[in-house]
């Protein structure tokens, strides 16, 4: 096999608490993942010419070393010592910087792929060990489905998934900083009641009750976030006035979603269709359908 094509799922927090900042200037986190079924297209193809060549269908994206695939496939192939050249590719659909993890789930698709691709035969959990050093996410991104993810993000136990529901995804039409976001996050002045219920979350993830689960969920970095961009708080409160069972800004935004039950999936397409041509259609920059993805 000489090349591969791999999916990579960006991902929703359906809950997500900061628990205190460490030493080292990262926060300790407490949140609940899951993968979408929206996601970008990897293409990896060995070459005979050593070197990582890379092209996207964004011309805003970098394709050198500034890019997290780019470094992922450098790391793995410079540590055993893969004399062969390789080629990416990438077909960008996720939206950047707002949240959903696309980077981190490139760069996995791309640990995925050459492990393949040069039969390395290295595990997801050995896998996950050299992804954290590029990106916290990363070794979520390695897997599909939910999980609870702890410490800087790299501390995974596995969750039971979402029952079947339909999610729609807007990303506003401007960006965020994560580490603005987290420089302006006073846990001193967070009350108790603020942070999202993450243990009680898990529970109802078992039980498996869609409208339980959807009660529970929580994003403390909204307080920020909407005091930086009202417009967040905008798209929520419209997202729960046409029924979603849960609305919220996904990781560090500014993407927010809604979940709707299953059965509603034609409703939601119509509501899409109000978001990308109502009142709000200003505020958006994209607006997709999607589902949870296992």
């Amino acid at each position: 096999m000489d090349e591969i094509e791999l999916r990579a799922h960006g991902k929703i927090n359906l809950s997500l608490d900061v628990l205190g900042r460490r030493n080292d200037g990262y926060h300790e986190v407490k949140m609940i993942m899951h993968t979408v079924a929206l996601h970008d297209g990897i293409f990896i193809k060995k070459e005979r010419e050593r070197g990582i060549r890379m092209e996207c269908n964004l011309p805003s994206l970098p394709t050198n070393e500034e890019n997290l695939m780019v470094r992922a496939a450098k790391a793995i192939m410079d540590e055993f010592s893969i004399e062969e050249g390789l080629s990416l590719r990438l077909m960008k659909r996720l939206p950047v910087a707002a949240g959903m993890a696309g980077g981190s789930a490139d760069a996995a698709a791309v640990f995925h792929g050459i492990n393949q691709l040069f039969h390395l035969n290295l595990s997801t959990e050995e896998l996950e060990k050299r992804a954290v050093k590029l990106g916290a996410d990363i070794p979520f991104c390695l897997h599909k489905g939910c999980s609870l993810s702890e410490g800087i993000g790299e501390k995974l136990c596995k969750l039971p998934t979402l029952p079947p529901c339909t999610i729609l995804l807007v990303k506003p039409a401007f960006s965020l900083s994560t580490k603005l976001i987290y420089e302006n996050l006073h846990l001193k002045n967070i009350t108790d009641a603020e942070h999202p219920d993450v243990d009680r979350m898990i529970k109802e993830l078992e039980s498996g009750s869609l409208e339980d689960i959807c009660a529970l969920g929580g994003n403390l970095l909204e307080k920020v976030s909407i005091s930086l961009r009202p417009e967040i708080q905008v798209l929520k409160d419209f997202f729960i006035k046409e029924g979603a069972l849960l609305s919220l800004m996904s990781g560090s935004g500014p993407t927010v979603f809604g979940i709707f039950p299953e059965k509603e999936k034609e409703k939601a397409k119509m509501i899409l269709q109000s978001l990308r041509s109502g009142e709000h259609k200003d505020l958006i920059e994209n607006a997709w359908i999607t589902e949870a993805y296992a």
